[in-house]
């Protein structure tokens, strides 16, 4: 009788220390169901943070064109860009009183180097990034991030 019993509860100590198939799909399908509601609102997160750095830099290099402005009476050229604001430009009109405006260009969020008109489409000079597309235009996270917003 006591091999018996040993045996029994032995039985019931396996029985009682695994998962069922039933459990386990229920964990499964709940963790599933929680990842569908987080992740969406994670990525679109993502987006949102890229734009407003985007938006930061822009104001940044604006700035930086400002005090250019100031030192040398007129904005760089476009075809001397933003890098005057980096290197003493050696085209165009050459800068009376040029000094480093920036240690050195950021590109926008999407890896990509900012644009630069002179004189602007939309102001006396415009600075922008395309997006997360890189071409001009779109909605959302395609849209254009510029000097004028």
């Amino acid at each position: 009788m006591t091999l018996a019993l040993n045996l029994a509860r032995t039985a019931r100590r396996r029985l009682a220390a695994g998962f069922t198939l039933i459990e386990l799909m229920v964990v499964l399908v709940i963790i599933g169901v929680l990842a569908a509601l987080i992740v969406p609102n994670v990525l679109d997160r993502a987006d949102d943070a890229r734009t407003t750095a985007a938006r930061t830099d822009v104001t940044n290099l604006m700035q930086a064109l400002k005090l250019y402005r100031l030192d040398n009476q007129r904005y760089p050229t476009s075809e001397q860009g933003l890098q005057a604001l980096v290197a003493r430009p050696s085209s165009g009109p050459p800068p009376i009183n040029w000094k480093p405006y920036l240690e050195k260009l950021p590109n926008d969020p999407w890896g990509r180097p900012y644009q630069y008109l002179s004189p602007g489409i939309k102001g006396e000079v415009d600075v922008m990034s395309f997006g997360a597309d890189g071409q001009s235009g779109g909605e959302g996270k395609d849209a254009d991030i510029g000097s004028w917003q």
